[in-house]
């Protein structure tokens, strides 16, 4: 019969190992930045896999697998079987994780001896890329499942939000195409074309509005998620605004830090820490357990890093859109991130 300590032991890391567990994943994440600014830079002198920007990434990944099945093995004294039954909470998923970005690594060594090395947007959809990602996603978290498990607030928190903010810069293998720090469409003029017979005709400038408006409920998507996973626990300064920092690093560094583009992340980056502000503050008001606490965080919280951006861009190159369109684009992202608060919110239990 399996007993419950087959499934979790009940110990806890403890905080010098959360944030050993940071460290490692914070020379993950920087081999990821330098691999990224590599692949846009200085493709002509990629030449395989075996690059120095790799052996930053994989040193950070080994550092933090190796760091991981240690946690496990050194409680063998109580868990003969620690390979199974050693994990501290929120660190046999990140075991897992790290098999599974072991398998995405491999396959990539041979993706790229084999087919060559991805430019321009093809690394965004590389199949081993997108299984190392997950993995290394998932391997690095660990620290913010046992923050969870904890539910305590100091270093123990820092090493919380630090992991899902490795997190996001991560994901941002998938998305460099769709984040909006890095988009200039509100900056040129739209006007619709009417056509002889009265219809609207297409035009380059229409798709590019478009892409815009989507670029910003895409980053929506990618920071008012982590934010809302950490806020459902605990109110944590500056957590939203690690999470901004984190996408502005990745983005800046690839692309070498390009006006008006660094205007609009420090834009993202002041409205993300005036967000952080209020909602420790709506929550020392209102209490954890106020009505509509998290559609109110996600709407707060999405609304303001999408109109800092739209200001940080006006003060650089100035918006051209209508009223009509930026202010339309903040009301989308304010909902979305309101949405995204209601489906995050625990379901009302009528007694």
């Amino acid at each position: 019969m399996t007993t419950t300590a087959a499934v979790t032991t009940g110990e806890r890391a403890s905080v010098r190992e959360d944030l050993v567990t940071v460290l490692c994943g914070t020379i993950m994440i920087s081999g990821l930045a330098i691999d990224g600014w590599a692949h846009k830079n200085v493709i002509d002198t990629l030449e395989g896999f075996f690059t120095p920007y790799h052996a930053v990434l994989y040193l950070g990944y080994g550092l933090t697998a190796a760091w991981t099945f240690r946690l496990a093995y050194v409680r063998r004294d109580r868990h003969p079987q620690w390979w199974r039954d050693g994990w501290p909470e929120g660190y046999r998923l990140g075991a897992i994780g790290a098999l599974i970005f072991f398998a995405g690594g491999f396959g990539d060594m041979i993706w790229h001896q084999t087919i060559g090395i991805e430019i321009g947007l093809l690394p965004s959809f590389s199949p081993t890329h997108i299984v190392a990602t997950l993995g290394g996603v998932i391997l690095g978290t660990s620290p913010l499942r046992s923050w969870w498990a904890s539910g305590e607030g100091g270093p123990r928190a820092l090493a919380g939000v630090a992991s899902m903010t490795f997190a996001v810069m991560g994901m941002l293998v998938l998305l460099n195409y769709g984040a909006s720090i890095m988009t200039i469409a509100p900056a040129r003029p739209y006007e619709p074309v009417l056509g002889d017979y009265g219809g609207i005709i297409d035009t380059p400038d229409e798709f590019l509005v478009v892409q815009g408006v989507f670029s910003y409920l895409v980053t929506t998507l990618l920071v008012t998620i982590p934010l809302l996973m950490m806020h459902r626990r605990r109110a944590t300064m500056f957590a939203g605004t690690a999470l901004v920092l984190g996408v502005a690093i990745r983005l800046m560094v690839i692309n070498e830090f390009p006006q008006p583009h660094l205007t609009v992340a420090a834009g993202a980056l002041a409205a993300a820490l005036l967000a952080d502000g209020l909602l420790v503050r709506l929550d020392t008001v209102r209490g954890a357990a106020a009505p509509l606490r998290l559609p109110l965080a996600g709407a707060l919280y999405a609304g303001l890093v999408c109109a800092g951006q739209l200001v940080g861009l006006h003060l650089a190159a100035g918006v051209r859109w209508s009223p009509e369109m930026w202010a339309g684009t903040v009301v989308l992202t304010v909902l979305l991130g309101g949405l995204l608060g209601g489906l995050a919110a625990r379901p009302l239990v009528h007694r």
